[in-house]
């Protein structure tokens, strides 16, 4: 029998319990593909995927930076007294 050792991670619930349910799909466990993982690492001399930084249009950045504005207190959010006055200005836009 092969020789393990214990590998301890962290990474949030929620990413977990997806990939847990990707692999599962796959009919493998979360170490299986960990080790995988690991092991086309070693294969390829490093990481077995190409690191890249996404690319955004114009405006997906706008839309991004003024989130994160929001987020930060930077900017307030625009906020309505009813579903009404929200589709008004929707309606006002167009």
């Amino acid at each position: 029998m092969l020789q393990t050792v214990n590998l301890n991670i962290r990474i949030d619930p929620e990413t977990k319990n997806e990939a847990e349910q990707l692999f599962s799909s796959l009919e493998i466990t979360l170490s299986d593909a960990i080790t995988i993982f690991l092991h086309q690492s070693l294969v390829t001399g490093g990481l077995p995927f190409e690191l890249k930084q996404p690319r955004y249009n114009a405006e997906t950045e706008a839309a991004m930076r003024e989130a994160r504005d929001i987020m930060s207190g930077k900017t307030p959010a625009k906020s309505y007294s009813s579903a009404a006055e929200l589709s008004a200005e929707l309606d006002a836009e167009c």
